[in-house]
């Protein structure tokens, strides 16, 4: 979607990114993006004030099931990269798109309850759980320690 900007363009409504943005990603869906705000022109710079808000749905990271997770920028800066060649044009899904991606939290759970995932000879324990002491290989580096 190019919008041009001369000498202002202002927004306040909701997107459908298009699916093939985030296809390739950890972002399984993307609803509710809404987009407030003006892209105007300063000294021959796009520079844009705005807020994007929405809902991504994630796998979550210990369960796999999909979780929303809601984001909200704040985007106050100079947009040079972003402009078509000689035009005050922007591409606004890719600019939204390059926001968005940056807000993907690397981990992201709502599970509470660790014990019900377990296998054989395995479970997954929570942080308060794991003890920093155990160290299966601690006998071998007793072993290193004796002089012979």
């Amino acid at each position: 979607m190019i919008i041009d900007i001369d000498p202002e363009y202002t927004i306040n409504e909701n997107i459908n990114l298009p699916k093939t943005y985030y296809e390739q990603s950890e972002i399984q869906d993307i609803k509710n993006l809404k987009v407030v705000g003006k892209f105007y022109l300063d000294n021959d710079k796009i520079h844009g004030v705005l807020t994007i808000d929405g809902i991504m749905i994630l796998l979550d990271s210990i369960s796999l099931e999909r979780i929303e997770y809601p984001f909200s920028i704040k985007y106050d800066d100079i947009l040079e990269e972003n402009l078509k060649k000689d035009a005050n044009k922007l591409d606004l899904f890719e600019f939204l798109w390059e926001n968005i991606v940056l807000e993907v939290p690397l981990k992201f759970t709502k599970v509470e309850d660790l014990s019900k995932f377990h296998g054989d000879g395995w479970k997954l324990i929570s942080e308060e759980e794991n003890n920093d002491n155990f160290n299966p290989f601690n006998e071998l580096l007793k072993n290193f320690d004796k002089k012979e």
